[in-house]
């Protein structure tokens, strides 16, 4: 039981980081051209 609320607890966490620098990228980007880059992954 504790094993699998650690383990919702951590899966939370990362999913929510990932999020989070999803959402700091596209602020970055958007601030700097004041366009709404969705291709932000493509080179």
């Amino acid at each position: 039981m504790t094993d699998l609320l650690l383990q919702g607890v951590v899966n939370g966490l990362v999913t929510g980081a990932v999020y989070a620098l999803i959402a700091v990228g596209l602020t970055l980007v958007f601030g700097v051209m004041r366009i709404v880059n969705f291709a932000h992954g493509e080179f």
